[in-house]
């Protein structure tokens, strides 16, 4: 995808986010892979009002970044997943209600749906708590994260990942979802937890199954 592309995508993925409900204001930011950089979601600044010359490019090996606008505050976060894991090229981070309530709980989210699957884990882990911006936070992000596709961190958020924008959205209203389906069966009860070979077996199905996008590699 060609880089005025991406931050017409990234500007349109920040309003949809909004549009679902799976965020709020300015709180979420997103991020893409470009090269040696990553294309970031400013910092407050309504995605109603961005323009994708205000989109920061954000350079992964310092920090440095080109643009009017700073990048969102969040900024270390993406920039070091996207360090860490190659097979990652789209970070998205929400404040959505449910996932919120489980971090702020700090209860991790195990597999009570096989939908989990789509995260390459049999749990969405929680991370303990650190400042936003920080790069306490970040490591604890990565380190959550791990080989997932999805971490609640701890009375914060929640981040998904994958290898494209339009991937990561998926995940983020599934995470959401997920989150939802755990809270309200734990106020009704007791939710039965699949076991973990049938969570194996999901993850690679879901290989080739799910969200067929359409962004160009």
């Amino acid at each position: 995808m060609a880089e005025q592309d991406q931050r017409a995508a990234l500007i349109a993925a920040a309003r949809e986010m909004n549009a679902l409900g799976i965020n709020q204001g300015t709180s979420g930011n997103l991020s893409i892979r470009h090269g040696d950089a990553m294309l970031i979601t400013p910092s407050g600044t309504p995605y109603d009002a961005l323009t994708p010359e205000q989109i920061p490019l954000v350079f992964l090996e310092d920090g440095r970044f080109e643009g009017p606008l700073a990048p969102s505050s969040e900024w270390r976060m993406h920039r070091d997943i996207l360090r860490a894991r190659k097979d990652v090229n789209a970070v998205v981070h929400t404040h959505s209600t449910y996932a919120t309530v489980l971090a702020a709980l700090r209860r991790d989210i195990p597999a009570v749906h096989y939908m989990i699957g789509v995260f390459g884990a049999s749990r969405i882990r929680c991370t303990g708590y650190a400042p936003f911006g920080t790069q306490a936070l970040s490591d604890l992000a990565v380190e959550g994260l791990g080989r997932a596709h999805g971490v609640l961190l701890g009375n914060h958020g929640m981040i998904v990942t994958a290898d494209g924008l339009e991937r990561a959205m998926w995940r983020a209203v599934e995470l959401e979802t997920l989150a939802r389906v755990y809270y309200l069966a734990r106020l009704a009860g007791e939710p039965v937890i699949l076991p973990e070979e049938e969570i194996v077996a999901e993850i690679e199905r879901f290989a080739s199954y799910g969200l067929k996008t359409t962004e160009a590699r």
